[in-house]
């Protein structure tokens, strides 16, 4: 499997190397088909011979991979695409069905030029398979099995809205009252990994010394990433099960964490304090939690509708006063106009939760109202259906 995964990342390679040297040369990009013709060529040479050992399939899903990296870059959906590393994102897919025979009875896959494989089943496999990916993370080797069915449409079985206010004290608090605390899986291990990174800095590079600390760090960093994937899968989940639309602010979490270090001429102030915050935000998973929340909710029937966030936390819910003055520390909101207070927090959840009626409200008249026939998508990309 490491060969195979080798392989495509050899083949992506050369293929970048390639289309890179026409670029610069002002030639025209080679096409999917033209590339598939250059990997024929690649298998046959003497000097790339050991191609021919790994399944063609693979080898060409690497080249189309290649293609939509290159399409999504002219079409400015994404950054010029770059040398794949080893060790990183290791990974092969077979495409073709006929050739995948799937036992989830005894838990096991063949695969060509693999054979039969056991695997840990962790959930049935519905549907008729499509595709199948093997990855590589932190020394385990993982199969991912997408497939096709037909489902029905679902129906919320919650009747409920909620407006959620994200925050580093708390992780998410709803406009119910309800809060989320925070996991703060990087800072839980934040000790550990210094250690052993320092203990990984002191070792000969490509030593097999180094290569065991390499791994622990490895270990660490794949720690801290499913602890926080569990924690959002966990806390989405509940969310997107007990309410039928969900309102959330649509924040740009790039730019909340970008550094403040600044430039030699024009240096950053509080760069210290910045990059904790960062350090707080990126830990969070802020955007991964949307995501799951969007999905999810859509498999439940529901509506994701994201508002914008300025003055959220703000504006005094009971009279509508906006000002700076109204939220006195970071917990506190006290509204100088009506006197009315809250915990800050859930004053932001509540004014979410009525931003996002008002735009849920526009774009369903918008859908109603629209000539086209079919469904009218929010920017959360859940689809509002046509009465």
């Amino acid at each position: 499997m490491r060969r195979f995964a080798g392989s495509c990342r050899f083949v992506y390679n050369k293929g970048l190397a390639l289309q890179k040297e026409r670029y610069e040369r002002g030639e025209k990009k080679l096409g999917y088909a033209e590339l598939c013709k250059m990997l024929t060529e690649w298998r046959n040479s003497a000097e790339t011979a050991w191609l021919a050992d790994a399944p063609v399939h693979p080898l060409q899903q690497a080249l189309k991979d290649l293609e939509r990296a290159y399409s999504n870059f002219f079409a400015k959906r994404a950054d010029f695409p770059r040398f794949k590393k080893k060790g990183q994102r290791d990974s092969f897919r077979y495409p073709d069905p006929k050739q995948i025979k799937l036992d989830q009875g005894n838990s096991r896959i063949f695969l060509p030029k693999l054979g039969w494989l056991r695997y840990r089943n962790s959930r049935e496999v519905l549907g008729t398979v499509r595709n199948v990916t093997v990855s590589q993370s932190c020394g385990k080797w993982f199969v991912s099995i997408q497939t096709e069915r037909e489902v029905e449409q679902p129906v919320p079985q919650a009747a409920t809205a909620v407006g959620i206010d994200m925050g580093v004290i708390r992780f998410a608090t709803l406009s119910d009252g309800t809060f989320y605390a925070p996991l703060n899986s990087f800072k839980r291990h934040e000790t550990a990994l210094r250690k052993a990174q320092q203990a990984m800095s002191r070792k000969t590079k490509f030593s097999n010394n180094w290569k065991k600390a390499k791994a622990r760090v490895q270990r660490i960093h794949s720690r801290i990433g499913n602890a926080r994937r569990d924690f959002l899968h966990k806390t989405s989940t509940a969310i997107s099960q007990n309410h039928a639309m969900v309102c959330i602010e649509d924040l740009q979490v790039r730019n909340m964490s970008r550094s403040a270090a600044g430039t030699t001429e024009q240096p950053g102030r509080n760069v210290r304090a910045k990059s904790g915050l960062n350090k707080s935000i990126l830990d969070q998973g802020w955007f991964e939690f949307r995501r799951q929340l969007d999905y999810k909710l859509a498999w439940q029937g529901g509506w994701l509708v994201a508002v914008p966030p300025q003055n959220t936390s703000r504006s005094c819910p009971c009279c509508g006063h906006v000002s700076a003055d109204n939220r006195q520390t970071q917990a506190r909101f006290e509204c100088v106009e009506c006197g009315f207070e809250e915990n800050a927090d859930v004053v932001g959840a509540i004014n979410v939760l009525r931003a996002g009626h008002a735009r849920f409200a526009c774009e369903v008249s918008d859908a109603v109202g629209s000539p086209a026939a079919g469904t009218h998508r929010s920017d959360s990309g859940a689809a509002l259906s046509r009465p």
